[in-house]
């Protein structure tokens, strides 16, 4: 029972994700901008300078910064490569975190953990939980040893 309540928790969680980074990705004002702000943030809170970033990534400093100033997009691969070199996802490139309903969203995102947290709670406050305490004691019960 417990595997089908983590197992329903984890589905909600991903359905959740996504509908969430959909909404967002749908309504940013300039994807061109967006990303351009996201990369020179992201880029920043790494510690990379331009040139840095465009040697991890293999193009040229100056491409870097024709993207960070929106004169120039990059394509699918670049993005993975860039969002490899910064240890993100790519879509975190692409979420414009000024917007109002990204802020409800979020908002939203942390009310629904909360409530499937306090469902796991009560779960195992029920009867439960004292079966998982007698096999966890049980399990982890320490040995000991004789002295001689």
């Amino acid at each position: 029972m417990y595997l089908l309540y983590l197992s329903m928790f984890y589905s909600i969680c991903q359905v959740v994700n996504m509908i969430y980074y959909y909404v967002i990705g749908n309504l940013m004002a300039s994807l061109r901008e967006v990303f351009a702000g996201n990369l020179k943030k992201k880029r920043k809170k790494c510690g990379f300078s331009q040139a840095n970033l465009a040697e991890k990534v293999n193009v040229t400093t100056h491409h870097i910064a024709m993207i960070e100033i929106t004169r120039n997009f990059p394509t699918s691969d670049l993005m993975e490569r860039i969002a490899n070199a910064l240890n993100i996802e790519v879509y975190e490139l692409f979420i414009d975190e000024k917007s109002s309903l990204h802020k409800e969203l979020e908002h939203f995102r942390k009310e629904i953990r909360n409530d499937m947290q306090q469902v796991l709670i009560e779960y195992f406050e029920k009867d439960k939980i004292d079966n998982f305490e007698d096999k966890f004691s049980t399990a982890v019960k320490p040995k000991h040893k004789n002295k001689k």
